[in-house]
C-alpha cells in the first residue's frame, strides 16, 4: 500500500439518486432471469468504477468484465488491474472508442459460459437455453457505447453525461444472446474521498456534486504524481505545487491565453478548463487508479 492510499479518508459525500435505489431493485428482480453479468469499468479508474456491492445482487454468476475507453487509459497502469480482477475469476476483455473486436470477443466469453450452463441443464435432461447477459457498471463508463457496438445499431442512448439510461431494457444480440441494459448505479457512500474525486475527473459522477476547485486540483495532482510530461504539454506546468495554487493558475492562464476577470485570473474558467480536457478526451493515456 502506497501513501497515498494510507492516506485515503472516509468521506461524506452522499450521491445516490431515487432511480439508481430502483435499478438495484430491478436488478435483484431479475437476476434469477440472468446467466452473466458483464459489468464495464471506466479503464482510467479501474477500481474507483467498480460497483462495491456487484457480488451482493449478482450472486454467483459467470462475471466478465470490459475495460471502456481502453485508448484513453495510461495501458500499463490499467494492465496491472487487468491482472488484479483475472486473478479473482473474471474474464477481462478491453474495448476502445472504436473498437471492432469487442462484439466477437464479448460473444465468445458469453459462450463459453453458456456451454457450460447447457452442459449442466444436459445432465438434468433439459433443453439448451439462450444467455441472458446483464450489462452493469457506473454511469458514464461506456456502456451504451458498448451495446451499440454489440448490436450494430443505436440500440442504447449515448451521452458524455451521467444517468443517460433510465430503464431495464432488452435487446437481442443473435439466436443464442439477448442483453439486459440497466442504469449507471454507484453504491450509496464512497469508501474514500479519493475514489470519489477519481470518478469526478472522468466525469462519472455529476460535475456539481463536488466543488469543482477540488476535482480540477485533485486532477492537477494525478498529473503532477504520475504524468508531468502531459501536466506541461497541456498545461504549461513542469510541476503543480498545490501550496502555491494562485501561482500555478497564474501560469495556466498565461500559457492558455485566459483573459483575466477585473484584473484577477478567473479560477472558474480554469478549473472548468481542466476538467473539460479529460471530459472531451484532450488528455489521455492516463490511469488514476
Amino acid at each position: 500500500m502506497n501513501n497515498e492510499e494510507k492516506n485515503f479518508k472516509k468521506t461524506n459525500i452522499n450521491w445516490y439518486p431515487g432511480h439508481m435505489a430502483k435499478t438495484k431493485r430491478q436488478i435483484k428482480e431479475q437476476i434469477d432471469l440472468v446467466d452473466v453479468v458483464v459489468l464495464v469499468l471506466d479503464a482510467r479508474v479501474p477500481r474507483s468504477s467498480y460497483v462495491k456491492d456487484i457480488d451482493e445482487f449478482t450472486n454467483n454468476k459467470d462475471k466478465i468484465i470490459v475495460f471502456s475507453k481502453y485508448d484513453l487509459c495510461d495501458t500499463e497502469r490499467t494492465k496491472m488491474w487487468e491482472t488484479y480482477y483475472k486473478d479473482h475469476g473474471y474474464t477481462v476483455l478491453k474495448s476502445t472508442l472504436e473498437s471492432a473486436s469487442i462484439k466477437k470477443d464479448l460473444i465468445d466469453a458469453v459462450s463459453i459460459s453458456l456451454e457450460k450452463i447447457n452442459l449442466k441443464r444436459k445432465e438434468k435432461g433439459l433443453l439448451p437455453k439462450k444467455a441472458r447477459v446483464m450489462i452493469v457498471g457506473s454511469s458514464n463508463v461506456g456502456k451504451s457505447t458498448l451495446i451499440n457496438k454489440i448490436a450494430n445499431r443505436k440500440a442504447a442512448t449515448t451521452g458524455n453525461i451521467p444517468g443517460v439510461t433510465k430503464n431495464i431494457s432488452t435487446i437481442k444480440i443473435n439466436d443464442k444472446i439477448e442483453l439486459l441494459d440497466t442504469p449507471g448505479v454507484l453504491w450509496p457512500k464512497f469508501d474514500s474521498e479519493e475514489e470519489a474525486l477519481n470518478l469526478a475527473s472522468m466525469s462519472i459522477i455529476k460535475e456539481e456534486v463536488l466543488p469543482l476547485d477540488k476535482v480540477a486540483i485533485h486532477i492537477l495532482l494525478k498529473l503532477n504524481q504520475k504524468y508531468k510530461p502531459i501536466l506541461k504539454k497541456e498545461l504549461g506546468l513542469d510541476s503543480f505545487n498545490i501550496d502555491n495554487v494562485e501561482e500555478e493558475y497564474e501560469k495556466i492562464s498565461k500559457f492558455k491565453n485566459l483573459p483575466k476577470v477585473g484584473g484577477e485570473v478567473d479560477y472558474d474558467r480554469i478549473n472548468l478548463l481542466i476538467i473539460n480536457m479529460i471530459k472531451n478526451e484532450q488528455i489521455k493515456n492516463i490511469t488514476f487508479d
